[in-house]
C-alpha cells in the first residue's frame, strides 16, 4: 500500500515509518495541515494516516479538503483527541476509522488491512491455483492436501505479489505497480520491479501459480497450465 502519514511527533512519525517500511508499505511523511493538503492533491495514496493536532491546525481541515473534492481514500485517524464528541466530529468530517493514542503498531496495520477490504469490496482471502492470500492474516499461504504451508516473503516481493492479488485475476501495468510501491522520495523504476518479478516467478514455481507477462499492457497472476487442465 502507499500511504501518507501526518504525524507531527517526530519520534512516532520515525518509529511508524519503519514498522510500515518492513511491512513492505510505501510511507510519504509529512507533519504540518498544509504539507499533508499539498501532497494528498498531488499524490494517490491507498491509505492516509491522519493526526489531528498539527503545529498549524487541525488535520480535519485537510481531511475535509479532500472530501470536498470527491476524494474517497480511507483515512484512519490517529489522535490523543479521544473523547466521544471528537471522535463523532472526525467521523463526520470523512474519516473511516478512529484510531487513539498510545496505540499498538499492530493494530495500526490491521485496521489498515480491514479499511483497505472495506472500501476496495475485496474479499478476505484470495486463492489462485495453490498460492492463497490471506488478507486478514497479512500472509500467503500455500494449500497442500493437508492444510496450508507459510509461504515467507521479503517485504518488498510481498508486496508486489499482493498487488497483483488485488483483486486476483486482473492485469496490472508496470506504471500502476510502479506508483503503487513508490514513496514521493524513492521511485521504483522498471528495472527493480522487473527483478522483483523474475524472483518471484522462481519463488513460486511448484505452488500452482505464476506471473504471466502481457507484453503492453503488465502482469497478470494465473494458475499454471497443468493446474487449470487438471480441474
Amino acid at each position: 500500500m502507499r500511504i501518507l502519514l501526518v504525524e507531527d511527533d517526530e519520534v512516532l512519525r520515525e518509529v511508524m515509518r519503519k514498522s510500515l517500511g518492513d511491512a513492505g508499505h510505501r510511507v510519504d511523511v509529512v507533519s504540518t495541515a498544509f504539507e499533508a493538503s499539498e501532497l494528498w492533491r498531488a499524490q494517490g495514496y491507498d491509505a492516509v494516516l491522519l493526526d489531528l493536532n498539527l503545529p498549524d491546525g487541525s488535520g480535519l481541515q485537510a481531511l475535509r479538503e479532500a472530501r470536498a473534492r470527491d476524494d474517497h481514500t480511507p483515512v484512519l485517524i490517529l489522535t490523543a483527541r479521544n473523547r466521544t464528541d471528537e471522535r463523532i466530529a472526525g467521523l463526520d468530517a470523512g474519516a473511516d476509522d478512529y484510531l487513539g493514542k498510545p496505540f499498538d503498531l499492530g493494530e495500526v496495520e490491521a485496521r489498515l488491512r480491514a479499511l483497505a477490504r472495506r472500501t476496495q469490496g475485496i474479499a478476505d482471502r484470495s486463492e489462485i491455483g495453490g498460492l492463497i492470500l490471506d488478507r486478514t492474516a497479512g500472509r500467503f499461504f500455500i494449500g497442500t492436501p493437508d492444510g496450508a504451508s507459510p509461504f515467507e516473503l521479503p517485504a518488498r516481493e510481498f508486496e508486489v505479489l499482493r498487488e497483483l492479488m488485488t483483486p486476483p485475476g486482473r492485469v496490472v501495468s508496470k506504471r500502476l505497480l510502479s506508483e503503487k510501491l513508490s514513496s514521493y522520495d524513492e521511485s521504483l523504476g522498471d528495472n527493480a520491479l522487473e527483478a522483483f518479478i523474475s524472483r518471484l516467478r522462481k519463488k513460486l514455481a511448484g505452488t500452482g501459480a505464476t506471473i504471466r507477462t502481457l507484453r503492453g499492457l503488465g502482469y497478470l497472476v494465473e494458475a499454471e497450465a497443468s493446474t487449470t487442465s487438471a480441474k
